[in-house]
């Protein structure tokens, strides 16, 4: 019997197909030995509120540091979840189902403290997993230590 991998940048807040596709899969591999791009889906992502879309970003450094790779990006403020909740919360606390998954992501953003936006993304996924009752193991490419070369890395 074959393994089923698939290996994709991670993304914040991802979207439907994107969990489809981890539910397709054996093991699924947050790419986070590639270059950040800024103003990407790295780190941020749109929500619909009343007043039309608003982005949640999660600020990074990336300042002089054109080259770093996700893994190596780091958060910039550590009170962006608690904003992040607080926005969530004001935009969607009226909607079907939000009492029944509010503490699960209230518990995640104010108990965010990690400083490294790999695992950021990595914990928020694995959370929206159990809810949807993924079973798929989340890892990260940077766990697998192979640095050089296009091929040898996929």
């Amino acid at each position: 019997m074959s393994k089923k991998v698939a290996i994709v940048q991670s993304n914040y807040i991802p979207w439907k197909g994107y969990f489809d596709m981890i539910n397709l899969v054996d093991e699924f591999i947050l790419f986070d030995t590639v270059q950040f791009t800024k103003r990407d889906w790295r780190n941020r992502n749109k929500i619909k509120t009343k007043n039309g879309s608003q982005w949640l970003s999660i600020p990074v450094k990336t300042k002089g540091s054109y080259y770093q790779t996700i893994e190596e990006t780091t958060i910039s403020d550590i009170n962006w979840a608690k904003k992040h909740w607080a926005t969530i919360q004001h935009n969607y606390s009226k909607t079907p189902h939000f009492g029944d998954y509010s503490n699960l992501f209230e518990s995640f953003y104010y108990s965010q403290k990690e400083l490294m936006l790999s695992k950021v993304n990595l914990a928020l996924m694995e959370i929206i997993n159990d809810i949807l009752g993924i079973k798929t193991l989340l890892t990260l490419s940077s766990d697998y230590q192979i640095r050089e070369g296009r091929n040898e890395r996929l």
